[in-house]
């Protein structure tokens, strides 16, 4: 996410936000070590998976960022037993804005960073600044160049699945019986110049076909943009005394998304980056934590109360979970 992000195009009142529900959590995972765990788990319950939830990486040549990257993946494999890495997005930093040839150098500063980093798997979701070439004005594209929009990102990372080719699929974590399905959702939408927040109707009934399918284990579900947020009210309000939440920053269909979890009680966890800001918000038997930032201010520093970590994602047997952010101790 920019720092304001793009996309202005009206905008929700605090009191409208109130009254669909927003529950502000009593706790917020701010430090290391600190656990978000759902409530419940019996004595006998088992990991199924642990996944290591890395978003906001920002890659650039600027700021160290790819010491700082590095660094976090070397922290991970610190960890025990991590058993996979969930990019939430805005991996590299900007496609959106930039030349081709600028972002094929970003994509392969990620590559390389990753390669040197990492052996295990990797499992992906786009953020706004993977697609290259939205902002027409910066990019000076057309939109009918080969890769243009998010094809660039998703071949480079060869992501497959479902249509668009991968920018939104699911898959089932199972050992000795015990399972989770994840869903991978594709939250960033196109407008003039910029993004906004939501899923489109074909995204949305892909969803709702794959959630009726797939009842049998709980369900976790990582988005770019968070689907349910607190983090959106940490701002300062405007001449009319509110606050107001733009497009980019939460998604603007919340309203049919919460109702089809309702119809699908085994959403347990949503996972979302894209603030640089840490929350969880319970409603309605759905858990959504804002993951924070492993490049927290921009490899800047400090990103108000955020600094630069990862998530730690355990999701056990009997459908409970932890979710805890870890600072990996990185000096901008």
């Amino acid at each position: 996410m920019a720092a304001d992000g793009f996309s202005r195009r009206g905008v929700l009142g605090l009191g409208a936000l109130a009254a669909a529900g927003l529950v502000v959590p009593r706790g917020l995972a701010r430090g290391v070590g600190q656990s978000v765990a759902a409530p419940g788990g019996g004595a006998g319950r088992r990991r199924v998976i642990r996944i290591a939830h890395v978003t906001d990486t920002h890659i650039m040549q600027d700021l160290r960022a790819p010491e700082g990257v590095a660094a976090c993946f070397e922290h991970i494999r610190g960890q025990k037993d991590v058993d996979l890495i969930m990019h939430g997005g805005d991996i590299v930093f900007d496609s959106m804005d930039q030349s081709l040839e600028r972002s094929k150098e970003l994509w392969a500063l990620w590559q390389k960073v990753l390669g040197d980093s990492w052996k295990g798997r990797v499992r992906y979701c786009l953020g706004n600044h993977d697609v290259w070439g939205w902002n027409k004005e910066r990019s000076k594209t057309t939109g009918d160049e080969p890769g243009w929009g998010k094809q660039l990102a998703l071949d480079t990372l060869g992501m497959q699945g479902a249509v668009p080719k991968g920018a939104y699929y699911s898959f089932d974590e199972v050992v000795s019986g015990a399972g989770w399905h994840i869903i991978v959702l594709d939250t960033v939408r196109p407008e003039p110049n910029g993004y906004y927040a939501g899923l489109d109707d074909e995204q949305f009934e892909w969803l709702k076909g794959d959630l009726s399918l797939n009842r049998m284990y709980p369900t976790m579900i990582l988005s770019h943009i968070p689907i349910f947020t607190a983090t959106v009210l940490d701002r300062e309000p405007n001449e009319r005394r509110e606050r107001i939440v733009t497009p980019g920053r939460m998604c603007i269909d919340y309203g049919r998304i919460k109702k089809l979890f309702l119809e699908n009680p085994q959403v347990k966890l949503c996972l979302s980056g894209h603030m640089h800001l840490i929350d969880r918000v319970e409603y309605n038997g759905v858990t959504y934590c804002c993951n924070g930032a492993a490049s927290a201010a921009w490899w800047k520093g400090p990103h108000r109360e955020c600094r630069e970590g990862y998530t730690l994602v355990d999701l056990y047997s009997d459908g409970t979970f932890e979710n805890r952010y870890v600072e990996y101790g990185w000096k901008a």
